[in-house]
């Protein structure tokens, strides 16, 4: 039998040493760099936030914050801002007035239009509801509905559409011109939407505030889309 010889064992691989007085290398930072951005975001929203409660929204939108009173109510105290104005339009009844035919009563004013799907016909069942809850004293007011779509909302259309919601509630139209000069007036907006425009397929954008005018013609407060029937009632019962 031939001799087994013992197998040589490997050589180690001797680890390279390092002077005594050499730093251990440093490891990679295991900051990523995504959170340096959400940082970087998260300021840029702060001071954004910042400028904007201090400075923007103080200086152009005051008339619109919401009010301290409850949500979507608002009554003006000091300053109040210019809303409303003369205007010339058709009622459901095609007879032209202005705003000298409601002077001396309270109005109720809401802009909108007969196609819209839900917005509007939400406000106004909440603006009737609150009339029905005044009882008699909602005598003192006019309950009136300016439509922003004059091309589709002539007065028939507005006499069948007002009847849905309250035995007295005015419908309102007009040129377009005129229905832009009191949108402008009232502070109010609307646009037409939608790839109909041309065949008369569309929707209107608008805004959606319920403006008390008072029996001078002028501004008194505003309700905002959402505030309930009993609060309206509540707050025009105060101004009553």
């Amino acid at each position: 039998m031939a001799d087994i010889k013992p197998e040589k064992p490997e050589k180690q691989i001797a680890k390279p040493k390092l002077p005594k007085n050499a730093a251990e290398p440093k490891k990679a930072t295991s900051m990523p760099s995504r959170r340096n951005a959400y940082i970087a975001l998260m300021v840029l929203i702060s001071v954004f936030v910042l400028v904007w409660r201090h400075y923007i929204e103080p200086t152009y939108f005051a008339d619109y914050r919401a009010p301290a009173g409850g949500p979507g109510v608002q009554l003006e105290n000091v300053g109040k801002p210019k809303i409303g104005g003369p205007f010339n339009l058709v009622n459901q009844d095609g007879v032209a007035v202005s705003e000298a035919d409601f002077k001396g009563q309270y109005m109720l004013v809401y802009f909108g239009y007969t196609y819209c799907p839900d917005v509007c016909p939400t406000s106004l069942s909440t603006m009737a509801t609150a009339l029905d809850i005044l009882g008699p004293k909602a005598d003192k007011i006019t309950p009136i509905f300016i439509t922003v779509d004059p091309e589709r909302d002539d007065a028939e259309a507005l006499k069948t559409y007002v009847g849905y919601f309250h035995p007295r509630l005015v419908g309102l139209t007009g040129s377009v011109a005129q229905i832009k000069a009191v949108a402008k007036a009232y502070k109010a907006y609307f646009a037409k939407s939608g790839d109909g425009y041309n065949d008369g397929d569309y929707t209107m954008d608008h805004s959606s505030i319920t403006y008390l005018m008072g029996p001078d013609g002028k501004f008194v407060t505003h309700f905002g889309h959402g505030v309930d029937a009993e609060a309206m009632a509540k707050k025009l019962a105060e101004v009553l």
